[in-house]
């Protein structure tokens, strides 16, 4: 049975729910430092002026601290920000008022612990996909030296925005295709609210 390792992310990109798809069991990294410009604490999606990062704003109880204990920030008002981009970006979209309402609460409702609103989301694109996933998360860090006795496939560091990530990305309709062509690297979300049910299909294709 594969095992794979992966980041906790938000709102994570399409190649890391490929990966989710294509492993029989998941460990999801709680343990590992916090590590700024990645997509644990940001996404990508596609607006009507091209590619845009929404950023959820975090604290640090102390200066090395792992991803479990990242608090959330609320000095700005960042979850009307990133829901009013998400909203404008994908109205349009064939599915975006069939799934709002499933997550407009997380933008909403204050949740403390960043590692909390990656898990809820994550739980929330894997039940409307209907992608069914066996995934836990880790109990102390994984070093490299156990990683590798024990079989397990590292994909923390895979999935980066500056980083070209390893799954072959296949086009499919955008609402601002036509504008900008087919954008690669963005969040599930991107997939979700366009192609609806048929999200499964892709991601296991």
């Amino acid at each position: 049975m594969n095992t794979i390792l992966l980041s906790n992310l938000y709102l994570a990109p399409i190649d890391y729910y490929i990966s989710l798809g294509q492993s029989e069991n998941v460990l999801i990294e709680q343990h590992d430092h916090f590590e700024k410009q990645t997509y644990r604490n940001r996404c990508r999606i596609l607006t009507s002026n091209g590619p845009m990062d929404l950023v959820v704003p975090i604290f640090r109880p102390k200066e090395k601290c792992p991803t479990k204990d990242i608090l959330i920030s609320y000095r700005e008002k960042w979850q009307q920000t990133h829901w009013r981009a998400i909203e404008s970006a994908y109205n349009s979209s064939p599915f975006f008022e069939y799934y709002k309402e499933d997550f407009e609460p997380f933008f909403t409702q204050k949740i403390n612990y960043l590692i909390d609103l990656n898990n809820g989301l994550m739980e929330t694109v894997l039940q409307l996909i209907h992608l069914p996933v066996n995934y836990q998360l880790t109990d102390t860090y994984k070093k490299k030296e156990e990683v590798v006795s024990q079989g397990i496939e590292d994909l923390r560091k895979v999935f980066h925005p500056k980083q070209d990530n390893k799954t072959d990305i296949k086009s499919y309709y955008q609402v601002f295709d036509q504008k900008f062509g087919f954008q690669g690297g963005l969040s599930i979300i991107d997939l979700l609210f366009n192609l609806g049910p048929e999200a499964l299909i892709y991601l296991k294709r």
